[in-house]
């Protein structure tokens, strides 16, 4: 991106802060951020809220699934596991929406889609734990434990493309806000 993501603006917050505040907006218990790379400058961006804890990834040049197992390991054992990535910002209603559809059919794993393409956030069930808390970058992380249980995997169709928004280069970063902005605007949220 050439520039940290976790301060892009994203409607008028940073997007770490957008998405945190979309989290809590939803009903998720505990929110655990994993910080690493700047975390000083991004400390004092997370709102001063009791669901929302922090977990240091010292090992964060290792690459991203080192953050995930920090934040695994951070979070209340027995609790199912929401994962979404600083870079993927949802609106609270898309992490209500795959939350509800999760907990009402007692999937083992729900992924947010959109005209039948797999997007985020995903959530696992909390008997997944010991094998996200094993995954590994060699095995090709999140992806060895989709396929372990692909005949569990409930893909949550949610018609919003804001579901498949990955922002890694500049030219994601525009067409996510144009479309960010496009969604609002039909929504009648500007």
């Amino acid at each position: 991106m050439g520039q940290l993501k976790a301060l892009l603006p994203w409607h008028g917050k940073t997007l770490l802060r957008y998405q945190v505040d979309a989290l809590l907006a939803a009903p998720v218990e505990r929110i655990v951020v994993v910080l690493g790379h700047r975390r000083e400058e991004l400390l004092p961006i997370l709102p001063s809220d009791p669901r929302v804890t922090t977990a240091v990834n010292d090992d964060y040049t290792s690459g991203k699934v080192s953050s995930i197992r920090t934040g695994i390991a951070a979070a209340p054992p027995g609790q199912d596991i929401l994962l979404l990535g600083v870079d993927q910002p949802r609106p609270p209603a898309l992490i209500t929406e795959v939350l509800g559809a999760h907990a009402a059919a007692g999937a083992r794993i729900s992924v947010a889609a959109c005209h039948g393409r797999g997007g985020h956030p995903v959530v696992f069930s909390a008997g997944l734990r010991p094998e996200l808390l094993a995954i590994t970058e060699e095995s090709e992380g999140l992806r060895a434990v989709m396929r372990a249980h692909a005949g569990d995997v409930q893909h949550v169709e949610t018609g919003d493309p804001l579901a498949l928004v990955n922002l890694n280069t500049p030219e994601d970063y525009e067409a996510a806000v144009l479309l960010s902005t496009t969604s609002n605007a039909l929504a009648g949220n500007q």
